[in-house]
């Protein structure tokens, strides 16, 4: 049986890994923790795994997103749910033409300090292995963009990041802290595939209809990771006096995944050209 001390000491101190075996995968627990997420996945398009940031670091990066706070670039803009410019040549009713707003503040990968411990998670190859593992993939790699890799967002009060696909083939979110009410995550995983777009299921999402869609529950220190590319998703606007903080943790297929320039100067104001 693995010894769970010889963890690495890059993420053991505030990783449960008594509940969530990342460092072990190998061994029987890990293979059934795999497992478990797997069917998880299968079941709803998400796992969610509460709890896995320990309560100190979850705190220590919501001190270091205030500590950021004038280097969050404010982004109050619309789009479309592709990220890309609207096509006139396709009817009103058409999603590639029609527009969502985001609104939000977003703090990039080359501002936060090494040592934050959430950077440090995402920097570690045992989550990019549990990852794969999950997803069944032979080999996974965190995003090469330096901006987007690995971010810390924080929604005001009033603020929303509108439906989209992600840009990246999946994505992890971490959250710190959710607003007294609304921030709600809403998804409808698996509208789109690789080989079809799906338009009128799209459109019938941004028309209004609820009845392929689920809220992913969010408490602070719960880790979710999602097939982004395919599930149409949305943050619902944020209301009360606590803004919501979370981070998004990028991975793909490709070693050389980075953001588009329109998409990257909607989230922080540059690009990494």
């Amino acid at each position: 049986m693995s010894d769970t001390t010889t963890a690495p000491v890059a993420y053991a101190d505030f990783v449960d890994l008594e509940r969530y075996p990342i460092h072990d995968l190998g061994s029987e627990r890990g293979r059934a923790f795999v497992a478990s997420c797997k069917a998880e996945m299968d079941a709803t398009g998400v796992c969610n795994l509460v709890g896995f940031i320990r309560p100190e670091a979850v705190d220590a990066m919501v001190q270091i997103a205030g500590e950021l706070a004038d280097k969050a670039w404010p982004m109050d803009r619309t789009h479309t749910v592709y990220f890309e410019k609207p096509d006139e040549s396709v009817p009103e009713s058409d999603p590639r033409r029609h527009e969502v707003r985001s609104a939000k503040h977003g703090i990039a990968y080359d501002y936060l300090p090494e040592d934050a411990p959430v950077r440090r998670l995402y920097e570690s190859d045992d989550l990019t292995a549990f990852i794969a593992a999950v997803l069944g993939k032979d080999k996974l790699y965190r995003s090469a963009d330096p901006l987007d890799a690995f971010q810390v967002t924080t929604f005001y009060p009033g603020e929303e990041l509108g439906w989209h696909f992600d840009r990246s083939e999946f994505s992890m979110t971490v959250m710190y802290q959710p607003a007294d009410s609304g921030g709600e995550f809403l998804y409808a995983p698996g509208l789109r595939t690789d080989d079809d777009e799906n338009y009128d299921g799209v459109a019938e999402v941004l028309a209004g209809d609820t009845s392929g869609l689920k809220v992913l529950p969010s408490s602070p220190g719960s880790l979710a990771f999602f097939r982004g590319e395919h599930a149409l998703h949305h943050v619902t606007p944020i209301e009360g006096d606590t803004p919501r903080i979370n981070s998004v943790l990028t991975y793909g297929e490709r070693p050389d995944m980075k953001l588009n320039d329109l998409t990257s100067e909607l989230f922080y104001g540059r690009t990494s050209s």
